[in-house]
Parts: C-alpha cells; structure tokens; sequence
C-alpha cells in the first residue's frame, strides 16, 4: 500500500493540470482562423457542428489538433486521453471546454483505477501546451480512494474537506476497508486531507467528478459509493479558445484567469526559489497564451511591451519595498550603530582614565551610593549651566555637595579636565574633590562641602557686605588659589571661568576656586596656549580669548577674569550689563568711568 502522504503531494495542484487527462495537449498550435478552409465542421451522433480544434479521424493534417482527433464509433465521439478511451458526451465553445466520461467505466462493476495506473496520470505528456488544463482548477472536483487496515467512524460534519467516510464494499475485503473522500483543491484540501487522514490509511486512487456547476454528489450519508456511478458521471476538460470565434477582449480576459491560476498553481506549496519563478514568469504565461491563440502576430511585440512595462513596474515596488523595509532599518541601525561607536570611544576613554585615577585620586562613588548620600536628591543647593548642585552626608557626618552632570552639557572630555584637575591638586584656597560618579550616562562630582555658598551672593547684596578688611583678604585668598593653580603643580592649570559664582566660602569666609570644567593642563614653561575656541563667561573673558589680534592666550588670560572679578568686589555690582555691546568700550576709558 502506497503512504497517502507520498503519493498525494506527488499530485499537487501543477501535476493535476498536467497529469489529469491533459495528456490532449500534445503540440497545441492555434489556427489563424477558426473554420479552417477544407476542414468543414462535423457531426457525431449528437454532437453537431464539431470544429477546431478538434478533427475527424482521416481529416488532411493540417486540420485541427492532432491530439484533439475524435472517433466516431456507434454515433459516440472517442477521445484518446494518453492510454484511456474517452467519449465526448458534450463540447461548450463559449467557454472552451468538453465534458468526457472514461469510455471503460462500464465494463467494471467497481473501476477504482490504481494511483500508478491512471490514464492521466502519465508523465510522458511531450510537447504539451501549458494553455490546456483542467475546465476549472479552481472549482475541479475530485473523488479521492484511500485504503485503511481499521474501520473508520464517519464524522457528523465534514473536516478538511472531507465529506464523511462513505465505505466503497466493492473493494473491501478482510482487515482492508476503502472508503471515498470529495475533495476540491483549489481550496487548499490536499494538504489538510494528508494531515487529517488516520495513520491506518493508505492511498489507493482518484478519480475526477465535475466541477462547480455539476459534480457527483458524495455524502457522508451515503451508505455505499457506487464507484461505477462516479466513474460514468465525467468531468470538464479545456481546450484551445480561437480569434475566429473570440473578440481579442475575451482572450486577453480568459488568458488573463488562466494566467493568474496557473501563477495560483505554481506558486501554492513551492519552495522560495519556486516562487520567485512563478512571479518573474506569470507574465510570459499570459503573453504565449493571447499569442497562441489569436491567431495574430502583429501583437506579440505590443504585448511584450506591455509585459516589460509591468515589469519595470514590478520592479520598481519591489526596490520601494526594499527601500521602506530594508534599506531604511539598515540605514537607521547604521546610523545608531555608528553613533553608539562614537559614545563608546568616549565611554571607553572615561573608563580607562578614572581606573588610573582610583589609585591615586579621588573616590569613585556608584550611583546608588550618590542617591544614598543626597537622600534621594532631597536637599538641592543650586542649579548651574553644567547641572544641579545638592548637599548631601557621609557617615560620620561629613557634609558634601554632589553636582548631577547634566547629560546634554557635560561631555566625557569636560568630566576628565574636572577630575584630573581638581582630583590632584591640594591647596587652602581650592575646592577639594572628594570623589566622583561615572556610570553612563549619569556622571556626578563630589565636592567638599562650602556652608557659605558662592561669593556672588555676597557682593552683589546691599544687606551681605564685607568690610574692606574682608574683601582684601578674600581676594588675597583667590589670588593664592590661581597662583597655586599656575605655578603650584607639575602641570600649570589654567581655570578659564574665574567669577565671582566659581569662588566658594567655607564656615569662616575662606574662598576657594571651584568648577574646574573648562580648565586645561599645560605644560609649566609654555609661554603661549594652543586653543581652537573661546571658553569663559562674557564679562569675564579676556579679549585673547576672542580674538588672537589681542595677543596669544597664556596663564595672563585668568589673570584677566580675575582683575574684573575685583572690579565687582570693590563696585558691588556687575560689570558685564546685557544691554551693552562691552566689545565696543575702550578697557582704560571703562575702569576710569567706573
């Protein structure tokens, strides 16, 4: 016994086309016209007026199709399907099609023919025309005969296209029960009907029953198929449709459909490559057939034209396709993955400084330890233009500020200066870095923590004035801090945002030099600093900073911000107003007018 599953994927919806009685096709050519001159049409008992493309056994060569060539015997048409014998019991020109019942369905009480034995089932189908195929595919009804070693209880509904188990007794012996399936492919049964078959079955054969308009009824209540009966009720087979007797309208419909379900069939259940083919040549499907058919060769290059428009066209959705679902997420990840690489490098270049610095610097602090120390960031200080400032404890009640970096402000090369800087340095009058948070992307620096606040706050208030005592001791007191900063380490530091807002006072009024973010290292005997933008504060900038006609940046240009620093200690009030272009004063003329 064959396994079903073998022998029914054997027979797909393409092998159906071919193998099923399509062995008339031989070499279909089609006639220029449809009444052929000296190929008169014919008459065979009830069937009158029979024309092309069929032909009358002894009728001149060049009459009809020869694989189209009808017998008349005993006023019954015979058609040779491959090996079978079938008799023409009707033909329908207006929509191409004849109906044949198996001209041997009488002589056995129970023709149930074996898989291997079908007369369409041959492969040996030479030369034949992809136009011929079975009246509709879509609608083709067949009766499937399938042999089991167990007696299977028909279901009340049907399933997968199974329409019940009705039992076939004829060939029913001894543990071997058959039993019939109607099946319509187009619908996609074949496939279920394999899985839904029980493992006790094997296939035994197929026979055609019609098609939509009439197909032989097989119920599940059918108490016994009377195979005779399905054998002898026929089913509908296409033949070529002609110029003569069609306007090119309806052939270029009918090629049309048919071009669409032979696409329909190659295409359901091929592989990947199989349908990439069947999508490239649907259109050379369609162009053979209105070819083939009309009878006019003037129109095979219109055609063609029209296909390669498609085509172009096709093309043309296919690049948008890829374009929309391809190429832009690949552009986008391209994107994202080189701006990731960027972030990394900076990342990378973080990471590898401060594990440097963890042996001779300042403290690294995780994240949850700086949420920890502010109290969940319960006790803000102030708010700068590199981020927030809050107060924050250690155990043992050590006070500290804890500056959260703002993303967008604060870049990795900004947070080294920072920590480098500071990190390294220990002097009276400059602020100390206590430790640092470094976990992407939220960066945090840890200062000592200065009770007073900012001097800002202190000489720019009519009620907080120092005595001139104070004031001369607090500059003296930054003076130290810059001094120390250019001339006290290995490496002069210049700070480049010297304000009043970057100096804090501790308890007792001491100043310290704090925000290191714009500061640079350089080399103690350079007389000159290579810089390709400006830094600081307007107000505070020295003119070399702006413009390199002033003369060449160096440690002078903090000793600059520092000189209007004092100029707003002593006035009380700020030097830089918003509303005046500074750029445009003479410095001599504005320190006298002061």
């Amino acid at each position: 016994m064959v396994n079903l599953g073998t022998a029914l994927l054997c027979l797909s919806p393409q092998a159906f086309i071919i193998y099923s009685l399509l062995a008339v096709v031989g070499n279909t050519e089609a006639a220029g016209a449809w009444v052929q001159q000296g190929c008169p049409p014919f008459s065979c008992g009830h069937l009158q007026g029979i024309q092309y493309p069929f032909r009358q056994k002894g009728d001149p060569s060049e009459c009809g199709v020869q694989s189209y060539e009808i017998i008349c015997s005993d006023a019954r048409a015979i058609i040779h399907i491959n090996t079978g014998r079938y008799y023409v019991t009707n033909i329908f020109y207006n929509n191409s099609t004849f109906w044949a019942v198996d001209a041997n369905a009488g002589n056995s009480s129970c023709p149930v023919p074996r898989w291997d034995q079908l007369p369409y089932s041959s492969s040996g189908v030479s030369g034949s025309d992809g136009n011929i195929e079975l009246a509709t595919v879509k609608d083709a009804m067949w009766v499937l005969f399938v042999n089991c070693s167990k007696v299977i209880n028909s279901p009340t509904t049907s399933y997968a296209g199974w329409y019940g188990y009705p039992p076939v007794t004829c060939h029913s012996a001894k543990n071997s029960f058959v039993y019939a399936v109607r099946l319509n492919l187009e619908l996609g049964q074949l496939s279920d009907t394999v899985e839904s078959v029980p493992p006790s079955c094997g296939y035994l054969g197929i026979i055609p029953a019609g098609d939509s308009r009439q197909s032989y009824i097989l119920s599940s209540d059918d108490d016994v198929v009377d195979v005779r009966a399905i054998a002898r009720f026929g089913f509908a087979v296409r033949f070529p449709f002609t110029a003569g007797q069609w306007k090119l309208s309806k052939i270029i419909t009918t090629c049309l459909a048919d071009s669409i379900r032979h696409f329909k069939a190659q295409f359901n259940g091929a592989s990947i490559w199989g349908k990439g083919s069947s999508v490239i040549w649907s259109e050379m499907y369609f162009l053979r057939c209105v070819y083939g058919n009309s009878g006019r060769p003037e129109l095979y290059w219109p055609i063609l034209g029209l296909l390669s428009a498609i085509e172009i066209v096709k093309y043309i959705i296919v690049l948008a396709i890829l374009l929309r679902f391809v190429l832009a997420p690949l552009a986008v990840w391209i994107f994202l993955a080189h701006r990731y690489w960027k972030t990394r490098i900076t990342i990378d270049a973080v990471e590898k400084f401060l594990q440097m610095q963890e042996t001779v610097g300042p403290m690294r602090f995780a994240y949850t330890d700086i949420v920890a120390i502010t109290s969940h960031f319960g006790h803000k200080l102030g708010q700068g233009g590199y981020g927030s400032v809050y107060r924050g404890m250690l155990p043992g009640d050590v006070n500290l500020a804890v500056k959260i970096l703002c993303r967008s402000m604060c870049n990795g090369e900004d947070f080294i200066s920072e920590v480098s800087t500071i990190g390294r340095i220990h002097h009276v009058n400059v602020v100390r870095l206590v430790g640092y948070c470094s976990e992407e992307p939220r960066r945090a620096l840890v200062y000592e923590y200065m009770p007073k606040g900012s001097l800002d706050k202190y000489i720019f208030s009519g009620k907080k004035r120092f005595s001139w005592d104070k004031l001369s001791e607090i500059g003296l007191g930054i003076a130290r801090g810059i001094d120390y900063l250019h001339r006290g380490c290995d490496m002069q530091i210049l700070h480049f945002d010297i304000k009043p807002h970057n100096i804090l006072l501790d308890s007792n009024f001491v100043p310290k030099v704090a925000d290191f973010g714009l500061a640079k290292l350089y080399p103690r005997d350079n007389s000159f600093v290579p810089l390709s933008a400006a830094r600081g504060t307007i107000g505070y900038i020295a003119p070399e900073m702006i413009s390199r006609s002033f003369g060449v940046v160096s440690s002078k240009s903090d000793v600059y911000s520092f000189g209007m620093l004092l100029l707003e200690m002593v006035g009380g009030r700020r030097n830089a107003a918003p509303d005046q272009n500074s750029s445009l004063e003479y410095y001599p003329s504005w320190v006298y007018d002061r």
